[in-house]
């Protein structure tokens, strides 16, 4: 497995395939979220998440496309606390497999 993977690349693991893994990425580290599969998977209630960079969606708790980013410029702290919430009970359920590096 790579240590780096571009959004491009991240796109492929969105649960599509069920040959490969599903990654979910929060503040540029990514996470394999396949033993969360009924969630992240096709269909599953967090979905629209899967092989994207989901910060932005996370820490505004949105399942809107246009949320779904790691842009997390106009964020209220409140926004933020929420996204550090998330990125906690990522850290404690699973492994971190790459960064998220830029596309360029």
């Amino acid at each position: 497995m790579a240590t780096e993977l571009t959004a491009a690349q991240l796109r492929a693991y969105d649960g599509s395939d069920p040959s490969k893994p599903i990654y979910v990425s929060i503040r540029g580290k990514v996470y394999d979220v396949t033993s969360g599969r009924s969630f992240y998977g096709p269909g599953g209630a967090y979905a629209v998440f899967a092989g994207r960079e989901a910060s932005r969606a996370l820490g505004k708790m949105s399942k809107d496309e246009a949320d779904v980013s790691g842009d997390l410029s106009g964020l209220s702290e409140k926004d933020l606390g929420v996204l550090a919430d998330w990125e906690t009970k990522f850290q404690a359920k699973y492994p971190v497999v790459a960064r998220l590096t830029d596309d360029a």
